[in-house]
């Protein structure tokens, strides 16, 4: 059994049937998720902020953008919106969307965005913003019906590959863009909220690899093309539960001793 499989069979060994244990098994999870995925779009953040903001419940002596701060505390937040719902299984939904980025993007909006174009977190766009090089984006008045499709779409879905449904969700969602900012929070974060609604594990996409990620974002976007995106999350399956199927099989991770440091070359 690959690595991959290992993966969604731990999960699913889990049987998490409450809020509690949904808590208990993403413990450090759910920390290393809001720091990559608010890191991936803002430099500021930090691990030790974060996991600080986590904990709790406060950052001591901060002199970075608040920006920064409210991201993470909303990523935090969105947390505790959500799991009750995830534990539950409860469908997607444009009303369940829109909370959650309300929630995510809560006093980050920027003068520009907030005064001069009106738009406000947790309400669809208001004007036309292009995103990547082939400047996709439904225009504005589009956005609903879009939504509402691949909403339907996605609960629709009766099939076996989680993964791949995962990934198109996400690649759809991003190629819509449905708000003036935050859509790559909120998408990451609709793409772990599917997979664990489907007894699929939730994965990080790791800052150090957003290059990779923008890439098979890009290629959904020139040609449909979902292949990359869908080995790509597959790959970061692995990557995010690496150490706990370590942990669970009793492999021991190998660190060099002090020989390997003062042996002279």
């Amino acid at each position: 059994m690959d690595q991959y499989s290992r993966a969604v069979q731990l999960w699913q060994s889990y049987q998490i049937a409450s809020a509690a244990e949904l808590d208990k098994y993403l413990d450090s999870f759910r920390i290393l998720f809001a720091f990559h995925s608010g890191k991936i779009e803002n430099e500021e953040v930090t691990y030790h902020d974060t996991r600080e903001i986590f904990e709790n419940g406060k950052v001591a002596n901060y002199t970075g953008s608040p920006r920064t701060i409210f991201e993470q505390q909303n990523q935090k937040l969105c947390y505790e919106f959500l799991k009750e719902k995830i534990v539950n299984q409860e469908p997607l939904s444009i009303g369940q969307i829109r909370e959650i980025h309300k929630i995510l993007t809560s006093g980050t909006y920027d003068e520009r965005r907030y005064i001069e174009n009106e738009e406000r977190p947790g309400e669809f766009k208001k004007h036309d913003y292009v995103t990547g090089v082939h400047e996709v984006g439904s225009a504005a008045e589009d956005v609903e019906q879009d939504l509402t499709e691949l909403v339907a779409e996605m609960n629709s879905y009766d099939g076996g590959d989680t993964l791949k449904a995962a990934a198109y969700l996400h690649a759809r969602f991003e190629y819509i863009h449905p708000f003036a900012d935050g859509n790559g929070r909120v998408g990451r974060t609709l793409v772990n909220y599917f997979l664990m609604t489907h007894d699929h594990p939730p994965l990080i996409v790791y800052d150090e690899d957003k290059r990779l990620y923008y890439e098979c974002l890009q290629k959904y976007d020139e040609a449909e093309e979902l292949h990359s995106l869908y080995e790509f999350l597959r790959y970061e399956t692995e990557k995010t539960w690496k150490k706990a199927l370590s942990l669970t099989e009793g492999l021991k991770q190998e660190r060099k001793g002090l020989t390997d440091f003062t042996q002279r070359m």
